[in-house]
């Protein structure tokens, strides 16, 4: 099993000091020492206040995040969990992703998805009833361009002509694409065009909120993994978030029970989501973490 840390500002009551360079080059190192094989950031460029006072949560941009954690780290790879793509022009996205890959040496996984809050989509004028279409065209533009072969694209938001995307990621074809949310048509994208899978087991109430399928307990993750494998024409990484597995307040035994129970399912990676209270406390716990559950 390999261990993915959540960088924990999605938390209420964050240690304004997570976000500063110091103390997010600390974290990121104390992951590095314990174990943890990737730090991953989320994204929400415009979300409505509403939405955040309703229990939603800040972000940072994930890749300029991920490109300062390729310095402050050496070994730890670096994940979007998840990049919205039809929130951007996906040529520039191609540029992005590769300038982090580049940087870090060929650290970065992808984790991609389609977006759910409405409102944001509006704020950043992408009509959100196409995300799916926009979606799978950025797929297909970026397997493409990374190639560094001349690109050409007449469509309803761009037009390309010609267009040369260099230098290219350099983990080629390109860095390991993987496709978030529960639903089957996350598992059909993945076993057709990727080479990971990520859900996450919440109640109910979150995935509706996150317009994607209901996945809360291992057994049912077992057969969603089952589905994976039928669709699959080779090996895939599965990495799923728990909030069981992340938590220490019970005891170890409980946090290595529930990362088992995730290994029999078919997951390889887990998410873990430290406190963010205090900044020293948050390196603790990853310490803690590494201590206990990792090693």
């Amino acid at each position: 099993m390999r261990f993915t840390l959540a960088y924990p500002i999605t938390q209420h009551g964050y240690d304004p000091r997570l976000i500063g360079p110091t103390g997010m080059a600390q974290v990121v190192r104390a992951a590095e020492s314990a174990g943890f094989s990737a730090v991953a950031f989320t994204e929400h460029p415009a979300p409505s206040a509403k939405w955040l006072a309703a229990g939603g949560h800040e972000s940072l941009d994930p890749l300029t995040a991920l490109a300062f954690c390729a310095a402050a780290g050496s070994r730890i790879r670096l994940m979007t969990y998840l990049l919205v793509l039809p929130y951007r022009n996906p040529l520039l996205a191609a540029k992005q992703i590769a300038t982090v890959d580049r940087l870090s040496g060929g650290r970065l996984t992808l984790i991609v998805g389609s977006g759910y809050l409405r409102s944001e989509f509006a704020a950043l004028g992408v009509d959100f009833d196409r995300r799916g279409a926009l979606f799978d065209e950025a797929i297909d533009v970026l397997r493409t361009v990374w190639s560094g072969a001349e690109y050409r694209h007449e469509g309803a938001d761009f037009t390309a002509l010609g267009v040369a995307s260099r230098p290219t990621p350099v983990q080629l074809p390109h860095p390991p694409l993987w496709f978030g949310g529960n639903s089957r048509k996350a598992r059909q994208r993945a076993a057709t065009t990727g080479s990971g899978w990520a859900p996450m087991l919440v109640d109910p109430m979150v995935t509706t909120t996150a317009r994607t399928a209901a996945l809360t307990s291992p057994a049912e993750l077992a057969v969603a993994v089952d589905e994976l494998r039928e669709l699959a024409t080779r090996p895939l990484d599965v990495q799923v978030e728990w909030a069981a597995a992340s938590d220490l307040s019970a005891g170890p035994e409980k946090a290595r029970d529930a990362v088992g129970q995730l290994a029999d399912a078919g997951a390889n990676w887990v998410v873990v989501s430290p406190p963010a209270g205090d900044l020293n406390a948050t390196i603790d716990a990853v310490q803690e973490y590494g201590e206990l559950v990792i090693r």
